[in-house]
C-alpha cells in the first residue's frame, strides 16, 4: 500500500472516528500531494505519475513547516497554537520514514568525510552532496548540518 493510499485510508478511518484534527492534517496532507501531482503533470506531461519520493518531499515540507510554526508560536508566547501545530507535526511524521539517530548519522556523516578526504570547513559543501542521497527523508538539513560542521572544525 502506497503512503497516498495510507492516508486516503487514514481520512477515512479519522471521518468515522470524527477526529477533526486528524480529519484536518490529513486532508491538507492530500491537498498538497495533489498540488504537487498537477504541478508535474504540466512539466513532465500528462500521464506522469506522483512517485513515493515526490511524496516523501510533500510530506518532509510539510513536517519542517510545523517545526518552523511551533518556534515562532513559542517565541510570540502562543502556547496553544504551538500544542496544535505539535499534533499536526505528530499526524505527518506517522507517514515519514523513521528518522536517523544521532549515532547513525555521525556514523553517515564519518563515512562520506573520509571518502571525500575533507579535512576543514570548506570543504563542507562536498561532504553535504555525499551524506544527502544517503539520508534522503531520514533526517534533517539542518542536523546534517550541524554534525558535519562539528566533524570539519
Amino acid at each position: 500500500m502506497s503512503v497516498k493510499d495510507k492516508i486516503l485510508d487514514q481520512i477515512k478511518t479519522a471521518m468515522k472516528a470524527r477526529d477533526q484534527l486528524r480529519l484536518d492534517t490529513l486532508r491538507m496532507v492530500k491537498a498538497k500531494i495533489q498540488e504537487k501531482e498537477v504541478e508535474l503533470r504540466g512539466k513532465k506531461g500528462r500521464d506522469h505519475v506522483l512517485e513515493e519520493e515526490d511524496i516523501q518531499q510533500v510530506l518532509t515540507t510539510s513536517a519542517k513547516q510545523r517545526r518552523d510554526s511551533i518556534e515562532s508560536f513559542r517565541a510570540g508566547g502562543r502556547e496553544e497554537l504551538a500544542a496544535k501545530e505539535e499534533k499536526e507535526l505528530a499526524i505527518i511524521q506517522e507517514f515519514l520514514p523513521q528518522q536517523l539517530s544521532d549515532e547513525e548519522l555521525q556514523r553517515l556523516v564519518k563515512e562520506a568525510v573520509e571518502e571525500t578526504g575533507a579535512k576543514s570547513p570548506k570543504d563542507m559543501g562536498m561532504v553535504m552532496k555525499a551524506v544527502m542521497p544517503k539520508v534522503k527523508g531520514q533526517a534533517d538539513g539542518k542536523r546534517i548540518n550541524a554534525v558535519v560542521r562539528v566533524l570539519l572544525s
